[in-house]
């Protein structure tokens, strides 16, 4: 089994790899391509992270990051599985996270299909997780946790969408930066049906605590090599999986 984690996690990672690559790009399941050259990749070639055949250019460094991380995080949690989610479901909810926060890391857009798909996944663990309670029960903790996380995001996505308009027009710069995006809403949506009620609020605090404290470090070294530009618009879903990851297998 301790084979069999390792080969589950590389072959998770190559899935990752292959809809972080392709999904933002076409929308749909289509054959990679280099991102110097725009040649597709013959199967092979990418399967093993090979260089590009027609301008050499080496795989990104994040394709190597997941296919060396998703083998020994699989393996982890295989030796070492978490008080509430087994082993195939923890890996695949590990496996979705990660390709959430890359394409939001990356491309700054977490895709409407990714995250109905992510839906689904939160509502059938969120009664996994709550089947020792009666279903009707079960399900209303559930919904009410994606409700609440829904409804905290949209509202700080309202909020901020007020603060760029404000700040935009006291200083005359266009506001062509957007403090959260929809996704990100969605987002807070999904890690509720994960973690139901009243779990969400511990979920979103930790985010909001690790979110501003990543954002403060970065203004501050902006500030100190006098690259500061208003309206930078910095990427939230990682905090937001942060706090659900946390509370999922650590908590």
């Amino acid at each position: 089994m301790t084979i069999v984690s390792l080969l589950l996690g590389w072959l998770g990672g190559w899935v990752v790899n292959y809809l972080a690559d392709v999904l933002p790009t076409t929308r749909s399941f289509s054959q990679p391509v280099c991102q110097r050259c725009q040649n597709a990749y013959r199967f092979m070639d990418y399967l093993l992270l090979q260089k590009c055949v027609y301008c050499g250019a080496p795989r990104p460094v994040r394709a190597w990051a997941v296919q060396i991380m998703m083998p020994i995080l699989s393996l982890l949690l295989w030796l070492f599985p978490g008080p509430l989610l087994p082993y195939p479901l923890g890996l695949v909810t590990v496996l979705y996270f990660s390709l959430v926060a890359i394409t939001d890391l990356e491309y700054r857009v977490i895709l409407h299909p990714v995250s109905l798909f992510g839906a689904l996944l939160g509502l059938g663990t969120g009664l996994y997780l709550r089947s020792h309670e009666s279903f009707g029960q079960g399900l209303s903790t559930t919904l009410i946790g994606g409700a609440v996380g829904f409804g905290i995001m949209f509202i700080f996505y309202l909020l901020g969408e007020a603060y760029v308009r404000r700040m935009a027009k006291k200083k005359n710069l266009p506001p062509d930066e957007v403090a959260l995006g929809f996704g990100d809403v969605n987002l807070g949506g999904i890690i509720g049906l994960f973690v139901g009620w009243p779990a969400i609020l511990a979920g979103l605090f930790f985010a909001i605590l690790a979110g501003g404290a990543a954002s403060l470090l970065i203004i501050l070294s902006m500030l100190l090599t006098k690259q500061y530009r208003a309206f930078l618009a910095i990427p939230y879903a990682p905090f937001l999986i942060f706090g659900a990851l946390y509370l999922l297998f650590l908590a």
